[in-house]
């Protein structure tokens, strides 16, 4: 008999030939694998399906695929692109919007299409943990905005999973911008118009710093110009014609900047208004110096870099985040994902511990004049008689007392690949450390809520201060601490597997925590590793002081590491050039090539010789925080 035909095929090319149809277009490309499904552009990529298929998968499979396709029918780019608003979370409750709006359409028109939407729904819910969700901290508001949009155009319900995430949220909503939902259900087969009424919503969700020039209102703005340009046009005209004689328009000029005072006065401009990179700023001539924010040359800085409150802070262990039978499912979760990457990054850690303990172990020193005679010499003696005999000694090696310190960026941007494959190369790194005699600290760094947390929640309450500083609360967890075995800390990498876990990146104060940290150990030798994507990244923060305030601290605080400190810092960044921040940096394309990167880059610096200056000129420096202070710890955590 023939062998049977693999079903999936047939599927896959009816689902093809089905998105193209609806998104009205032959150039679009799709895949199927094992990430996370996503569109880009005309490229859009679906879950692998069984080959049994299953009817719930087949439901959500198409309901990806119909998301896909209707976004691309129904959403024109320079529109949205010309309505999108500038601060990040504004700009996550519009994207969100806008895809609600594109799926509602085709929920409306066909009734199938509508089931596999929900069905696609429910398995994001799942799988980003949202039907976990019991406070308001973790629920992101552009989720819960964009299903109470779903349930206004479709009159469909809230998914089940889901109620808890729209129910922390819906009184607020409904109180601030209640009226104004309700007009996108007039709107919804026109783009520009629902962009206008998400803006106004945005609006009423106090999030109207964020939205940038309105395009209708820069239209109306070139239009009074072009409106101006004529009048003055006329005015020029008119004006050299009652010139008086023997008077150039040069000598009018002059003779009219010389009114009363206050005519010509200065307008004065707040510096913290004005977009300078004072990093990138470069002196043209001796003469002719930038301007620079912080103050003129001579006068003692001001601190650049503060934070509005640590109260909300925390460091926090990982098993206290996540109970004992959740971790031990994630941990699971993350060795099924990756387990051929597992015998590669091993093969690179055996490596890196055999030329540890090798370092460990006893050498020879060669060519001396006496010790113990060196029998693979023997033969240049036998080749030339008058050639002198060579000896050999055997000495200790003086390896130092080492710890090093694992700091894993924990943002949204890893979400997916890149954080499953850090957090298997320190697991591994962990335990090959350990074998050799070098202690290992693990420690990953985020927020504990998108929109600011209570941090902001208590800055709109006083009024909205001008220039609050950073404005989030903080999440330092500590995976595994440098005292405990490896053993017992390994389930607790499985937490960068939780949906919900990652949000934003504040690195500047995660690296002062993670430095000071490193300066408490006894050891001899300290090491910090830096694991990232991208530079820092806090929409609140961001949203209401410069567009590179969380950057500039960054590069402050590694600068104070490098040139003071005696913890050997190095970075790798996934994706993203971190040599722009570190002096010692790697960047790799993939996350594939994590595993060799930090192997190559730890036993570089074994074999090189420690630093020493920084120590023995200043000693242990510990890096001060921006007042308030120091963190609170939500629970006591090892060292």
């Amino acid at each position: 008999m023939p062998e049977e035909k693999n079903p999936v095929e047939p599927f896959k090319r009816a689902l093809i030939s089905t998105m193209r149809t609806i998104a009205e277009t032959e150039e679009l490309t799709v895949s199927f694998g094992t990430e996370p499904p996503g569109l880009r552009g005309l490229r859009a990529r679906l879950p692998l399906p069984s080959r049994d298929l299953p009817s719930d998968e087949v439901a959500e499979l198409r309901g990806f695929s119909d998301a896909y396709a209707l976004h691309l029918a129904h959403h024109d780019e320079a529109v949205g692109t010309a309505y999108e608003p500038e601060g990040g979370n504004a700009r996550a409750i519009y994207d969100a919007m806008e895809q609600a709006r594109c799926e509602a359409i085709g929920a409306n028109q066909m009734s199938g299409m509508a089931g596999n939407l929900t069905a696609a729904l429910e398995r994001r819910i799942k799988t980003r943990g949202y039907d976990k969700i019991t406070n308001k901290d973790e629920a992101p508001l552009s989720e819960a905005v964009a299903l109470m949009v779903r349930e206004k155009l479709t009159g469909a319900g809230v998914p089940e999973g889901a109620h808890n995430l729209v129910d922390l949220w819906r009184p607020w909503i409904e109180e601030k911008a209640g009226k104004d939902l309700t007009r996108l259900s007039d709107v919804i087969g026109d783009q520009k118009a629902f962009a206008r009424v998400a803006r106004e919503i945005l609006v009423d969700l106090d999030l109207g710093d964020e939205l940038g020039e309105s395009p209708d209102q820069s239209d109306q703005d070139q239009e009074g110009q072009e409106e101006g340009q004529d009048q003055q046009s006329d005015q020029s005209q008119a004006g050299e014609a009652e010139q008086p004689e023997g008077m150039t328009s040069e000598e009018m000029e002059m003779s009219e900047g010389e009114g009363e005072e206050g005519e010509g006065e200065m307008v004065e401009i707040d510096a913290d208004d004005v977009p300078v990179d004072a990093e990138d700023a470069e002196e043209s001539s001796e003469g002719n110096q930038p301007w620079r924010p912080d103050g003129a040359p001579g006068q003692g800085r001001e601190p650049d870099y503060k934070i509005f409150t640590a109260q909300y802070d925390e460091v926090i262990a990982a098993e206290e985040l996540c109970d004992q039978e959740e971790l031990a499912r994630l941990r699971q979760y993350l060795d099924q994902q990756l387990q051929q990457l597992h015998g590669v990054v091993s093969r690179l850690a055996n490596r890196l511990q055999r030329r540890l303990m090798a370092k460990q172990n006893r050498t020879w020193e060669f060519d001396l004049e006496e010790g113990i005679l060196d029998a693979a010499r023997l033969t240049r003696v036998v080749i030339d008689p008058m050639h002198s005999l060579s000896y050999k000694m055997e000495h200790d090696m003086n390896f130092r007392d080492t710890v090093v310190t694992l700091l894993l960026d924990n943002s949204g941007s890893m979400r997916g690949r890149p954080i499953t494959v850090a957090a298997l190369c320190a697991d591994i790194l962990a335990r090959t450390l350990e074998r050799c005699g070098v202690k290992v600290e693990i420690l990953g760094f985020t927020t504990r809520a998108w929109k600011g947390g209570q941090s902001r929640e208590r800055w709109l309450s006083e009024g909205k201060p001008s220039n609050p500083g950073r404005l989030n609360d903080l999440r330092h967890i500590v995976y595994k601490s440098a005292d405990s075995p490896w053993r017992r800390a390994r389930r607790n990498l499985g937490l960068m597997m939780r949906e919900g876990l990652l949000k934003e990146n504040i690195d500047g104060e995660a690296l002062i925590w993670a430095h000071n940290r490193l300066l408490a150990r006894p050891e001899q030798r300290r090491i910090m590793m830096v694991i990232s994507d991208g530079a820092p990244v806090d929409d609140s923060t961001l949203s209401v002081n410069a567009g590179n305030y969380l950057e500039r601290h960054l590069r402050k605080v590694i600068e104070e590491i490098e040139t003071a400190s005696p913890v050997e810092l190095l970075a790798i960044g996934i994706g993203h050039d971190v040599t722009r921040y570190y002096r010692r940096a790697v960047t790799i394309v993939d996350a594939e090539q994590l595993g060799g990167a930090m192997t190559d880059k730890l036993a570089e610096l074994f074999d090189e010789a420690p630093q020493r200056g920084p120590r023995s000129a200043r000693g242990n420096r510990v890096l001060q925080g921006p007042r308030p202070g120091a963190f609170k710890p939500a629970a006591p955590v090892g060292r």
